[in-house]
């Protein structure tokens, strides 16, 4: 009975012992993280000691704030988030759940609520000579402005030649989705599911019905509405209301419709 305890004590000893590679034991870089990483004191949440975090930010439990990230006076950030390296966070935002920010900077008094995606790479590919595909770099940023509103489960692209940006007092919907470099300005209002494809150039008070699509390199006018469900395939460069697919002023699509009722009621007829 002795030998047999002795050998399940050698056993595990040998277990309990770190794990070298290159040098570096196991044991010794899980120490170092647990050294960077830190609970916050108000809401129980992790933060790594690099970050700047104002001592009135709420990080809640299960959140993580990742190195030399800077959040400013009131800010809230709920459970599940992720809150990358070197994000921005402005004042008196408040983030909602299982949210993830990277490569982004966010304004003062912004509401982002659950689900959320910023900062992530676009949707960029090329191929090569050989017949492969390859991913475009995609290394810049996505700036979101002040008092900005960003629906559940949307997901706003970083750039890849410029900065993706919303502009300020803009209001985006659930299941919005914008494509890397795309410019939005201000007070502009995206219904749900509006899709943004990349470089994209909007003006301000610009507002997007339900389920707009809006094809890449496109410019927007400042002041234009466009109706539900539209696409827009080419720049619209006056203000005014549009629909249909593709896009033109709204009287036209009117008539369009109406056109195409008559026909198939003789049809029917």
């Amino acid at each position: 009975m002795m030998a047999i305890s002795a050998k399940r004590l050698s056993r595990l000893i040998s277990l309990k012992r770190p794990i070298k590679h290159s040098g570096v034991s196991s044991y010794s870089a899980s120490s170092i993280n647990q050294i960077e990483y830190s609970k916050w004191n108000n809401g129980g949440g992790t933060f790594h000691k690099s970050a700047c975090i104002d001592p009135t930010v709420l990080i809640e439990i299960g959140a993580v704030v990742h190195s030399k990230a800077v959040l400013g006076t009131n800010v809230h950030v709920g459970s599940g988030t992720v809150v990358g390296p070197e994000v921005t966070i402005g004042h008196s935002t408040k983030i909602g759940y299982n949210v993830g920010l990277s490569n982004c900077r966010i304004g003062d008094s912004c509401v982002v609520h659950h689900g959320v995606c910023i900062g992530q790479d676009g949707f960029g590919f090329f191929v090569d000579d050989k017949g492969n595909m390859m991913k475009k770099p995609q290394l810049l940023n996505a700036i979101i402005g002040d008092h900005v509103e960003i629906g559940a489960n949307t997901c706003i692209d970083r750039g890849s030649w410029r900065d993706t940006v919303i502009g300020d007092h803009s209001k985006l919907d659930n299941l919005v989705q914008i494509g890397h470099n795309v410019v939005i300005g201000k007070g502009c209002m995206l219904c749900g599911q509006v899709g943004i494809a990349g470089s994209v150039t909007m003006g301000d008070y610009v507002t997007l019905g339900g389920r707009v699509a809006v094809r890449d390199h496109v410019s927007i006018a400042s002041k234009v509405r466009l109706a539900a469900n539209s696409c827009v395939t080419k720049d619209i460069r006056e203000p005014g209301d549009y629909g249909g697919f593709p896009a033109v002023p709204i009287h036209e699509w009117r008539r369009q419709v109406a056109s195409r009722y008559r026909i198939s009621k003789k049809a029917i007829l």
